[in-house]
């Protein structure tokens, strides 16, 4: 899993989770004039809300970071991603507590006046499982739509600084100080690099420049997150490129790049707007 891959928006689904399983634990029902010595249930000892509340909740939260956090696009499901499956389990969530919240104890307070004056009130937990659980819709329906919410919630690390000659970068695959390969006699390019196929740091949102001579390999990191194309001209989407984490550019086409991902898939990317150079 790469934990760089998630967005601001898969940190407040976290964040509305963690409250969620919190509330769990705290009371379902309250009574006015209740003594405090009184052990009141908590959401788990209800059937309809654990099952239609704490767990739609959770399994949501669950689906919708797990399959931003794999490397690879996970398979559909019905024709449908598993991001996809949470954000509906999110929204039954919510619309779940927001029902038991109204009514907590379903038809009992209709039975008659002498037993709704008797009949409980929502209690904290519940009122924080619906707070929970709309946050947590929220924003994952406002993720793919709100850019201040597709930022990556663990930014990427910084460039290493130039190596001396010879001297082997601390870097592995993925980072901006590792070395790309070259082909066989190739001869590195002095402007703009600082050292054997290492590139120097440049300005975050620079556009990928346009090819003139041979092209120098260079890593660079997306804005947003952007889908890798098939270079056969297919437009099969084959991977998906995350904010947070470092790609390398070994060709270009036009106005796109041909990027590898860190497992050595290699694809197009179309929209080289707004990247930021290693």
């Amino acid at each position: 899993m790469n934990i760089r891959s998630l967005t601001r928006g898969d940190g407040v689904v976290i964040g509305a989770a963690v409250l969620l399983f919190i509330a769990s634990f705290l009371d379902n029902f309250s009574y006015d004039g209740l003594p405090s010595s009184v052990d009141l249930p908590n959401l788990w000892a209800s059937g309809p809300v654990l099952l239609g509340v704490v767990l739609a909740g959770l399994i949501a939260a669950a689906l919708i970071v797990v399959s931003r956090a794999l490397p690879q696009t996970p398979r559909k499901v019905a024709g449908l991603e598993p991001a996809a499956f949470g954000v509906a389990f999110a929204v039954f969530a919510a619309w779940s507590a927001l029902g038991n919240v109204i009514d907590p104890v379903g038809g009992l307070n209709n039975i008659s006046d002498g037993a709704a004056s008797q009949a409980p009130s929502a209690g904290l937990g519940l009122i924080l499982a619906l707070i929970a659980t709309v946050v947590m819709a929220a924003a994952a329906i406002a993720t793919p739509l709100v850019p201040a919410l597709q930022g990556a919630l663990v930014p990427a690390p910084k460039p290493a600084a130039p190596q001396p000659y010879g001297a082997q970068p601390p870097g592995g695959y993925g980072y901006p100080g590792a070395q790309p390969q070259q082909p066989y006699g190739a001869q590195p390019q002095q402007q703009g690099m600082s050292g054997y196929g290492q590139p120097q740091p440049a300005q975050a949102g620079a556009p990928a420049p346009q090819q003139t001579g041979d092209f120098s390999p260079f890593w660079f990191a997306v804005p947003v997150t952007r889908p890798l194309f098939a270079e056969d001209g297919s437009n099969g989407q084959i991977a998906e490129l995350a904010p947070g984490t470092w790609y390398l550019a070994v060709e270009q086409r036009g106005g796109a790049l041909v990027a590898q991902t860190q497992d050595g898939r290699r694809g197009v990317l179309q929209d080289t707007s707004g990247i930021q150079r290693g």
